[in-house]
This record gives structure tokens, sequence and C-alpha cells, in this order.
């Protein structure tokens, strides 16, 4: 029993671990979740962001002047859109910061199709 718990926690960590993708495999990830063309940002637009704000790294976290931070591979600040233990916000993506840290993007991807969303685009950023 020991053993299978022992397995299992080491399974569950191997899912949730950061990640910094190459930038073809993120690529193919960010046309998978449709982002390719979406609100008029090609999937160019999304890989320079992306690079520019955590050169790929899905673990990136940088802590601002005024308590807030932003996580994950597109850099998604806890002031709007995530909810962490250090600053208010107002979680418009209805999720904890936290998950932006896995190596599992999907939720970075749906939080970021939400800002853009915004009259201001990728201009959110």
């Amino acid at each position: 029993l020991l053993l299978l718990l022992l397995l299992l926690l080491a399974l569950l960590t191997m899912v949730t671990r950061a990640k910094v993708f190459r930038r073809c495999e993120l690529a193919r990830v960010l046309q998978r979740n449709g982002l390719e063309g979406y609100r008029g940002y090609s999937l160019a637009n999304w890989l320079c962001m992306a690079f520019y704000e955590s050169t790929f790294d899905t673990a990136a976290q940088n802590i601002k002047a005024d308590g807030s931070a932003d996580y994950g591979i597109f850099q998604i600040s806890s002031r709007l859109w995530c909810t962490d233990d250090r600053s208010p916000s107002d979680n418009r993506c209805r999720m904890a910061c936290r998950d932006l840290l896995s190596s599992n993007i999907t939720d970075d991807i749906i939080c970021a199709k939400r800002i853009v969303r915004n009259p201001q685009g990728m201009n959110g950023w």
C-alpha cells in the first residue's frame, strides 16, 4: 500500500511539474488549442509574447512592487486575472494563479483567450 501511494505521488508530481517548452513544441500546443488567428493574432504573435514574457517557461513568476505577481508562460497578472495569497484580485479568469505554473498550459490558454477578448487585446499584457 505504501509503495502504491509513493508511486501515485510520483506520478502526480510528474504531471504538475513545470516545463520549458521548445519553440516548435509550443507552437503545436498553441495551434491545437485554437490560438492561431484567435481574435486576429497569429501564432507568431502568441509565440513572441510567450517568449518575451517567460522564455517559454511555465514556472516563470514575477513579483511586482505593488504586491501582485505575474504567473506562467504568458505571465498572467494576479491583479486582474487569477487569485493568489499575495494580493487582492478581480480573478476574471476564475482560477488560482498557482494553476498557471504547471506543464499543462490549457488553463493558461483559456485565460489568455479571455484576456484578448477585452478591447485592449494583447495590449492587456
